[in-house]
């Protein structure tokens, strides 16, 4: 039997996920991060972009934060996200719309103010787009 560890992923609206896990990668502030049962503890800030799960038989279920902390404890993870949703429930649709309006917005730019906001929300919705694309690649295998 595959070590595991618990893991919750929760939003501050709902609980997202919570279940047992072999593996979990994350997008960090200084890069990916994959975390195994027994993993030395750290806190670290994440980006917005996946989190991937990996159940003990090797299923991966994918969720998509706007970024937050994660809390790796030897036996649990805690992702405290601003905002999550699993990524099959991310509107393809939507986030490709709100990556033209940032890029628009980015390339008439008018203040620093509206600079950052745009950047920030191309950031967002490139990662959601990215998010869709990996669960399409592993739908297709």
């Amino acid at each position: 039997m595959a070590m595991t560890m618990h893991i919750d992923i929760v939003s501050a609206e709902e609980a997202i996920h919570s279940g047992t896990a072999s593996f979990v990668l994350a997008r960090a502030a200084e890069g990916e991060v994959g975390i195994y049962p027994r993993h030395l503890p750290m806190l670290v800030q994440l980006q917005p972009g996946e989190v991937t799960v990996r159940d003990e038989f090797g299923n991966e279920e994918f969720f998509y934060v706007t970024g937050g902390t994660m809390e790796v404890q030897p036996h649990v993870v805690t992702v405290l996200a601003d905002a999550a949703t699993r990524a099959h429930d991310i509107d393809e649709a939507a986030a490709e719309e709100a990556r033209r309006r940032a890029a628009d917005a980015l390339a008439n730019q008018s203040s620093e103010i509206d600079y950052a906001r745009a950047q920030a929300e191309l950031v967002e919705a490139a990662a959601q787009l990215r998010t869709i694309q990996k669960l399409r690649k592993k739908a297709q295998r």
